[in-house]
């Protein structure tokens, strides 16, 4: 028997029960898609399968675009109301907008029975929060950990010693990232401006020298190569364009907005996922406090980072590590779209199985993806849709030719419950997930993630 993922319950059209719902942990090595519009439990049914990878000891690397997912350090070791008394929302009028005593401990005894409903004691919650280790990163803000988006270019990796290809896909991300946020073509195959910089960038690493972008200017202006490809750098790109190249990369060294990306802790997926302490971690990518293009800048080299790291590991066909994106859209669209995340995105889609590493992209917009990625997913979780187009698509992706029972089920279901085909099967069951060991309480603010960082 592999390794099971108890998701909740299984249950007939009518709500029948039939037994706990169990995913095979090994199914998600083919990756999952979980689709359901605003109010069908989506965020809710992550979580819990996030719970059930780290309480088999599967680490998770998290991208959380709303705040939701940061509600996985809100797991508590007993039933006791005082653990949830900070998070439980004050009723309307109340004059000091803090939760009265009844109301936290109605809001405690629900939160009680349901757990024991579904056969978690007190006992499961303290081994879980024993076992797991739950981070927030918040690049560009201090509120959780801060993170330096940048450290593949300006703080030299190991990985320049025994993984090349890995440090030159990682420096390419963080070098398009300069560029755009320089306001400059940003594509590895198309900018001259790239090349160059990835050129000096990867020569100083080579050879042990600092690579931070204060220290490219001088080798912008005389590089130290002769040719780039097998053209001479005079011929590649002129003395008067390296020029206006190194004004501009000062300018954006000079600028205030820059900071905030260079400070923090290293851009390092591979030992984020590694226990801390004998404990299985969870490493949340907190991006809600961003603006839409920062949220893709960001992303994107995370991506590429975690691509890195996959392709660093051993093959193996069972799950030791999940990635997981809530809210996709935008960020996996189709053709011609091309955010920064969409490329490591997709390879992470098509490679990823064969090192062990699920893909789980979760959306309430499924029109916005790019369906050629997602049919490679094994395994479908698909909530209430109600509109006609949402629901097709989904039914195209799952490789259906005809509409049918599954249409009809998909935009009737009710919220907290979800239509499952796993890896490997073309029919289809219902679960009705548990309820999640976490504090599922809405999207997280910055002081709010300040406030429980340790």
């Amino acid at each position: 028997m592999g390794l099971k993922f108890r998701m909740g319950a299984r249950r007939t059209v009518k709500g029948e029960a039939r037994g706990t719902f169990e995913l095979n942990a090994d199914d998600l090595v083919t990756h999952a898609v979980v689709v359901g519009m605003t109010g069908s439990g989506k965020t809710g049914l992550v979580t819990v399968l996030v719970e059930e990878a780290l309480r088999s000891k599967i680490p998770v690397l998290l991208l959380d675009v709303k705040g939701d997912l940061a509600n996985l350090k809100l797991a508590f070791p007993s039933f006791d109301a005082k653990h949830i008394a900070p998070w439980v929302e004050a009723a309307r009028g109340d004059a000091d907008d803090v939760a009265d005593a009844p109301l936290v401990a109605q809001e405690a005894a629900k939160r009680e029975k349901q757990l024991r409903a579904w056969g978690i004691s007190e006992a499961d919650l303290r081994r879980y929060c024993a076992s797991t280790h739950v981070r927030v990163i918040t690049p560009g803000s201090d509120a959780g950990e801060p993170l330096h988006l940048l450290s593949a270019l300006e703080r030299r990796s190991s990985r320049w010693d025994h993984d090349l290809v890995g440090a030159r896909a990682t420096l390419e991300a963080a070098v398009s990232m300069v560029l755009r946020l320089m306001g400059r073509d940003p594509d590895p195959a198309q900018s001259r401006a790239h090349a160059l910089l990835t050129a000096i960038a990867e020569h100083r690493h080579r050879n042990k020298q600092p690579a931070d972008l204060g220290s490219l200017v001088p080798d912008v202006f005389t590089p130290p190569f002769s040719e780039i490809g097998v053209l001479p750098v005079e011929t590649y790109m002129g003395e008067k364009a390296r020029a206006e190249l190194a004004a501009d990369l000062n300018t954006l060294i000079a600028s205030s907005s820059l900071a905030r990306w260079r400070e923090g802790q290293d851009l390092d997926v591979g030992t984020w996922m590694q226990p801390v302490d004998g404990k299985t971690t969870a490493t949340i990518i907190s991006v809600a406090h961003l603006q839409d293009d920062e949220r893709a800048l960001a992303l994107g080299v995370v991506l590429e980072e975690a691509l890195a790291w996959v392709r660093s590991m051993k093959g193996t066909k069972k799950l030791r590590g999940m990635v997981v994106f809530d809210e996709v859209y935008g960020f996996l669209p189709p053709h011609p779209h091309n955010p920064p995340t969409k490329r490591p995105m997709v390879a992470l889609m098509k490679q990823a199985r064969a090192f062990g590493v699920g893909c789980i992209v979760a959306t309430q917009n499924p029109m916005d993806l790019d369906y050629r990625a997602l049919s490679n997913a094994g395994t479908w979780i698909i909530g209430r849709l109600q509109t006609e187009p949402d629901r097709w698509r989904v039914i195209e992706g799952l490789g259906e030719k005809k509409r049918g029972a599954l249409d009809r089920l998909i935009q009737f279901i009710a919220p907290l419950f979800f239509v499952v085909r796993q890896a490997g099967s073309n029919e289809v069951s219902l679960l009705q997930p548990r309820w999640a060991i976490s504090l599922l309480r809405g999207p997280m603010t910055l002081p709010e993630l300040a406030s429980i960082r340790r």
